[in-house]
């Protein structure tokens, strides 16, 4: 499979935080080949093992969430549906965005926003709170009702696009980029004599507090595991030495939640291979699954590798495929 359309077709899917069914699906279909056992739980995660056939063998566990931010239908009003967040949303970006509404079959709305015409100058200098914007869908209350029920998710519309050849930017590169990963990973493996357990937990609901991985490696007991999840990349005005640089490797974060050992080996294979790679210093909570997989069960010798990207949680965020490719 190719990277950068396994990358481009997963993220088109829909699939937001506790909605996450048509990610499971494409995924589960491009891991089969290379596993001996998928399976699921009562979070929603994808748990699929590569078995060494050695006894006595080591686990090793790879994750990253499927799950993407997006909003929930919580009300009607004249046609227009209220809404609130799932996951960390950027409010600043909702106003005038355009959006899908996960109905069967999906319909497209976009956010109402007041011309400029009739904002204050102080309105124009702050976000709108989500529960005060409404999304049109051309309805009428008595339609909008019937078609949208309460409860129906919602993502940004799109899907990701090419700005170069190596450079694709859009909507759920958080994390799928990193799910991408480990698909290319398992069918490169895929021939492979391994010392280890191989698994992969594909999660979800990271975005409402890694509640997926939370179960997930209660239930695989890993003694290794490796979270891949993204990072801040630099723009003009992001701060020196607070962010990751794109085409520069992918980040391998230091840090008390991050095994010493573990990451010592990763950087010295990363300097045996030649391949490119960042240090991430980071001195407490990591905001990854990796926080949550460290001190499941009686603990677990846990990495977090990260891929540097632009505009994180917008529907544009953006990375460069050769830090995928290292990663």
């Amino acid at each position: 499979m190719e990277l950068k359309e396994t990358i481009m077709e997963l993220c088109s899917l829909p699939a937001p935080s506790g909605f996450e069914d048509r990610a499971f699906a494409y995924v589960k279909e491009k891991l089969a080949p290379y596993t001996d056992e998928i399976h699921t739980d009562a979070m929603g995660n994808l748990i699929a093992v590569k078995s060494c056939g050695k006894p006595g063998a080591k686990k090793l566990m790879l994750d990253a969430h499927m799950d993407e931010i997006g909003l929930i239908v919580t009300g009607h009003e004249e046609g227009f549906l209220r809404f609130s967040t799932l996951g960390g949303v950027d409010q600043r970006m909702l106003p005038a965005r355009e959006v899908k509404i996960l109905t069967d079959p999906p319909i497209f709305g976009v956010i109402v926003t007041l011309p400029v015409h009739y904002l204050t100058e102080d309105e124009m200098e702050k976000s709108i709170d989500a529960d005060k914007l409404f999304i049109d869908v051309g309805l009428t209350q008595e339609e909008a009702e019937k078609q949208v029920p309460l409860g129906t998710p919602v993502v940004y519309a799109g899907g990701v696009y090419e700005l170069t050849e190596t450079v694709l930017s859009g909507k759920s590169l958080d994390d799928r980029s990193c799910v991408s990963i480990i698909l290319k990973l398992m069918e490169t493996l895929a021939d492979k004599d391994l010392d280890v357990d191989l698994y992969c937990l594909i999660s979800t609901q990271e975005e409402l507090g890694t509640r997926g991985a939370i179960v997930g490696a209660y239930s695989v007991e890993p003694d290794y595991a490796v979270a891949l999840d993204v990072t801040f990349a630099s723009t003009p005005d992001t701060k020196k030495g607070e962010t990751m640089e794109l085409r520069k490797g992918a980040a391998i974060g230091v840090g008390p939640n991050m095994h010493r050992v573990l990451t010592e080996k990763i950087i010295a294979i990363s300097k045996e291979k030649d391949i490119p790679y960042q240090l991430e210093i980071m001195g407490g909570n990591t905001g990854t699954n990796g926080w949550p997989i460290q001190v499941s069960r009686t603990g677990v010798a846990t990495t977090v590798v990260s891929l540097p990207i632009r505009c994180m949680q917008t529907p544009a965020e953006t990375m460069d495929l050769s830090d995928a490719e290292a990663g």
